[in-house]
C-alpha cells in the first residue's frame, strides 16, 4: 500500500428494539453530527462519502437516497453506496483513499429491522433456484450450522450459552441487551432465544483519513494495516458449515496471522458462529473477543459489521488495544466475510 489510512473517529446510536418515532434520516443525523464533531470537520471537508444499507429492509427502491438528506444537500459531494453492510462501504472508501483522489472519507450505515419480519427478509439472500423456494429462514439455517458443530463435537449447548452470557456481560452503553439475559426457550433446536441476536434499529459512522491528515485529526489513529473480503459458494450443500475458509483467507490476505492481535471484534450474530470464527482466525484465550458485546448484544442489520470495525478502532483510540482485528459477515451461515487489521502507533 502506498498510503497509510486510518480510522480517526467512530460514532453509533443507542441501539433499540424499535424506533417507530424516527425515520432513517432522523436516526442517522445525530450520528453523522457526532462523528464530524469528533474531528472538527464539516461536510465540505470530506473528500468522499460512502454508505451501506438495504432497500429490502426499508421496503422501497433507492431508499439510500433519502438518507443523503442527513449528510446535507450542499455543497455537492462525491458519494457512493453499497447494498451491503457498511463494512463493505468502508472497504470502498479505503480503496478510494488509496488512489489519492481523496484524503478523508465519511462512511455510514443504518438499518431498521423492526418494521417487518427480518427472518423473511433475509431469505432474499439465498440461492434463488434451489434454496430460496424452500423458505428456510436465517435462524433455521444458523441452527443447521450449530447442529453441525455439535455433531462434530466442537461445541455443545452449554458452550453456546457461555458465548451469549459473556457477550451480554458488556458495559457498552450503546448495546441493546446487557447484563444477565435468560437463555430462553428453543427457537429452532439447538438454538435458544439467547443464541440469537436481538432485532433492533441502529446506525453507525466512521471517518477515514490518510497520512498526516489522520494524525492532525486524531491523537492516536487506528491504522488499517490490511483489509480483505472473500465469499464462499452460494450452495450450502457444498460447504462445511463447521469451518469458514473465506474468513481464514481474508484474514491471511489482510495480514492477521503475521503477528498476534490483542483484541478481536467478530460479527457473529449467532453463538455458534463465534466458535467457527475463533477457529478460522486462530484466536486463543489471550485475545479479548467482542468486549463491546458484539452482534449478540446489538445487531442493527447493515450496520453491525461497520460497528465491529468502529469498536476495534475506538479501542485503539482509547489505548485499550494496540493491534486489533475486525470482522464483518453477510449472507447465510457466514457466507461472505471481511477482515480488517488495525494498529495504533507505538505507545
Amino acid at each position: 500500500m502506498t498510503r497509510e489510512i486510518a480510522v480517526v473517529a467512530f460514532a453509533q446510536t443507542d441501539h433499540r428494539r424499535s424506533t417507530d418515532d424516527l425515520s432513517e434520516v432522523e436516526m442517522l443525523m445525530p450520528v453523522l453530527h457526532e462523528v464530524l464533531d469528533r474531528t472538527g470537520l464539516r461536510t465540505a471537508d470530506i473528500g468522499f462519502t460512502c454508505s451501506g444499507s438495504s432497500d429490502y429492509l426499508a421496503g422501497r427502491a433507492f431508499s439510500f437516497t433519502l438518507a443523503l438528506d442527513g449528510v446535507g444537500a450542499w455543497p455537492p459531494i462525491s458519494e457512493s453506496h453499497v447494498e451491503m453492510d457498511g463494512a463493505w462501504a468502508l472497504y470502498e472508501a479505503w480503496t478510494k483513499l488509496l488512489t489519492g483522489d481523496a484524503d478523508t472519507a465519511l462512511v455510514y450505515a443504518y438499518g431498521k429491522s423492526s418494521p417487518g419480519s427480518l427472518r423473511d427478509v433475509l431469505t432474499r439472500q439465498l440461492d434463488p433456484y434451489y434454496v430460496a423456494p424452500l423458505w428456510p429462514d436465517s435462524v433455521a439455517l444458523a441452527a443447521l450450522q450449530a447442529q453441525a458443530l455439535i455433531d462434530a463435537h466442537e461445541a455443545d449447548e452449554p458452550a453456546l450459552a457461555a458465548v451469549a452470557a459473556r457477550s451480554r456481560a458488556t458495559d457498552n452503553p450503546h448495546a441493546q441487551l446487557r447484563g444477565p439475559v435468560p437463555h430462553g426457550d428453543y427457537v429452532v433446536r439447538p438454538l435458544r432465544t439467547g443464541d440469537c441476536p436481538p432485532i433492533g434499529d441502529g446506525a453507525a459512522a466512521v471517518i477515514l483519513a490518510a497520512g498526516d491528515r489522520a494524525r492532525e485529526l486524531c491523537e492516536r489513529p487506528a491504522w488499517i494495516r490490511g483489509i480483505d473480503h472473500r465469499i464462499e459458494p452460494h450452495s450450502l450443500g457444498v460447504r462445511d458449515l463447521t469451518d469458514s475458509p473465506s474468513t481464514r483467507l481474508a484474514a491471511e490476505k489482510a495480514g492477521a496471522f503475521e503477528r498476534p492481535v490483542d483484541t478481536a471484534e467478530l460479527h457473529a450474530p449467532f453463538t455458534a458462529q463465534e466458535i467457527v470464527l475463533r477457529k478460522a482466525l486462530r484466536l486463543d484465550d489471550t485475545v479479548r473477543v467482542n468486549p463491546s458485546g458484539g452482534a449478540l448484544a446489538a445487531n442493527p442489520v447493515m450496520a453491525a459489521g461497520l460497528i465491529r470495525v468502529g469498536e476495534a478502532a475506538a479501542a485503539i483510540h482509547r489505548r485499550e488495544a494496540d493491534r486489533a482485528l475486525a470482522h464483518a459477515t453477510s449472507g447465510p451461515c457466514l457466507q461472505q466475510n471481511l477482515v480488517a487489521v488495525l494498529e495504533g502507533d507505538p505507545r
